[in-house]
């Protein structure tokens, strides 16, 4: 029985491919040692976001590595016009099968690493591939700028191999899923924490996001911007020990993260759920754009009278 279990395990390790073992931040000498290993594949994510596109892809990126446009190749969609919501379980297979991912791959996704949203394209689809129950996902820390400075002769162009087709096949687990009924129920609940990872202005109710047809935020939300959590000077996260003293008056309870479209929604995510370890962390793809869609979801904005308060202490320091 005990030689049973044991060979159970060891097959369970075998189909798992790298599962047991995929860390959320590669670094570029982990990436340069695995080149050539064909369970692992490298999707290179430039877009506009970035300044860049498929033919900034041609001109030069790792070798080996593929590329997917994050704004236009499916990783989010529309549905009655809010936008930045998550595909169809069929439509991401699609996408990641024609990227040769298969169940036992090790996805590496690969930022520009030129700023802290464009690390969000990066971590927003390693949600996605989690949210499809890919567990062997990575994203490179700092990117294809990083891959550039590390590795200046090794960089590939022109459009290479196509991949092999892969066998993923996407299968939803809401484990790290909000939609807007569950933040409906989270509205005055102290056990849950709604975290908006927008800027000052937005939360506030100064600005707001173009495709959000009313300014302000969550009521009951605490801001904690996303660029918080990122070195603009490395352009990488910034190291364990910062980041846990960032998130550190965030209390263990459970946290839904939002934004205004689900995209640096998912770095703080990505920080608190897969970097720092933390559970019960859930990501509201639709955001401020879907929960502002219907006119009886309530909103909070800071008043004058807050924010002449707000003004006064950062003078006085008080």
């Amino acid at each position: 029985m005990r030689f049973a279990k044991l060979f159970a395990v060891a097959l369970a390790v075998v189909f798992t491919g790298f599962s047991a073992s995929a860390q959320p931040l590669v670094d570029t000498s982990w990436a340069k040692e695995r080149l050539s290993d064909d369970k692992v594949v490298f999707i290179d994510l430039r877009n506009k976001i970035d300044g860049g596109n498929y033919e900034t892809w041609l001109e030069g990126h790792l070798p080996g590595s593929v590329h997917s446009d994050y704004l236009t190749a499916g990783w989010r969609v529309g549905r009655d016009d809010v936008v930045g919501l998550l595909p169809s379980e069929g439509d991401f297979s699609a996408l990641a099968q024609k990227l040769g991912v298969s169940a036992d791959s090790h996805v590496v996704l690969i930022p520009a690493g030129v700023s802290s949203t464009d690390f969000g394209s990066a971590a927003r689809a390693y949600w996605t591939f989690k949210v499809f129950g890919h567990q062997a996902v990575s994203i490179l820390d700092g990117g294809y700028a990083k891959w550039v400075k590390d590795f200046p002769n090794s960089i590939e162009q022109g459009s290479g191999i196509a991949p092999a087709p892969g066998d993923f096949v996407a299968r939803f687990d809401d484990l790290a899923y909000a939609t807007t009924t569950g933040v409906q129920a989270a509205l005055g609940d102290d056990g849950v924490l709604l975290l908006d990872a927008r800027t000052e202005e937005q939360f506030i109710g100064d600005a707001k996001h173009g495709k959000a047809l009313q300014a302000g935020h969550i009521p009951g939300a605490v801001l904690q911007s996303q660029a918080d959590a990122y070195d603009a000077g490395t352009n990488q996260l910034k190291s364990v020990a910062e980041l846990s003293e960032i998130y550190a008056d965030h209390s263990d309870k459970p946290i839904i993260s939002y934004c205004n479209t689900g995209h640096w929604a998912a770095t703080n995510w990505f920080v608190l759920s897969e970097v720092l370890g933390r559970q019960d962390v859930k990501l509201y793809d639709g955001s401020m754009v879907e929960w502002t869609a219907n006119s009886n979801n309530p909103l909070g904005t800071q008043s004058n009278m807050d924010k002449l308060k707000n003004l006064f202490q950062s003078f006085t320091g008080s």
